[in-house]
């Protein structure tokens, strides 16, 4: 395993590194949005592929069928980094919600800003919260779904996932469809891009329509993702 595992950190550098030639060449076109998304979601696949040949990871995803057309409001737990890297490719022009700290990795924290993605000072500080809201609803408008982790951290698999407030804000706020995606990547997929082989299991769960009272809708979706982390822990028990 330390062997693979050193084999695919290795590769994940070097996959990363060749679009960093394309970085001024998109800077001299304009940092057109649509086409850095599409390379993002290339890097995405390409990652993916190299998790599977070289980490022995695999995934298999339940409900398809549950995404609507549309933006909608993703809700995951987080495990991992796969996660957010999945769901570059399971949900084409998603706009995720995440930490200013990820503009510092090369080449990758360029491609996130320019995508771009919703960054966001998690000193949650109200100007902080503001700015998240207009760059969701700018998002929105542009016909991109919004992925957000309510945990705002990550948790071991199985763990209980405690909503914050900025869940419930948005839903209020962006009056669109809300999805609640659950996964176990944290089995297989450690911290500092350790690996070991296995099966992720993701299961997407019916919209949960706009419209509803912000607190039951908190309600709903938290009780609804944390049964489903805990039926995939009991599962692979």
């Amino acid at each position: 395993m330390f062997v693979r595992n050193t084999i695919f950190k290795a590769t994940f550098a070097l996959w990363t590194l060749l679009f960093a030639p394309l970085i001024p060449l998109l800077w001299v076109a304009g940092t057109p949005a649509a086409l850095i998304r599409h390379l993002t979601r290339l890097w995405a696949r390409g990652v993916l592929a190299l998790s599977s040949l070289l980490g022995g990871i695999r995934f298999t995803v339940r409900g398809r069928a549950n995404v609507p057309d549309g933006p909608t409001l993703i809700v995951a737990n987080h495990q991992s980094a796969w996660e957010t890297i999945a769901a570059l490719v399971l949900f084409p022009d998603v706009a995720i919600v995440t930490k200013q700290e990820l503009l510092a990795i090369p080449v990758i924290g360029w491609f996130l800003r320019h995508s771009p993605m919703i960054l966001i000072d998690r000193d949650g500080s109200t100007s902080a919260m503001r700015k998240m809201l207009a760059d969701c609803r700018r998002a929105v408008a542009d016909g991109r779904s919004i992925l957000i982790f309510p945990e705002g951290t990550r948790k071991p698999p199985g763990n209980r996932v405690e909503f914050k407030r900025g869940v419930e804000l948005l839903y209020r706020s962006l009056d669109i469809s809300a999805l609640v995606v659950a996964h176990d990547a944290g089995r297989v997929w450690h911290d500092n891009i350790c690996l070991s082989p296995g099966e992720i299991n993701v299961s997407i769960h019916p919209p949960i329509a706009p419209g509803s009272p912000a607190l039951q809708f908190t309600k709903t979706a938290e009780a609804a993702l944390n049964e489903a982390v805990t039926g995939l822990a009991q599962q692979m028990a």
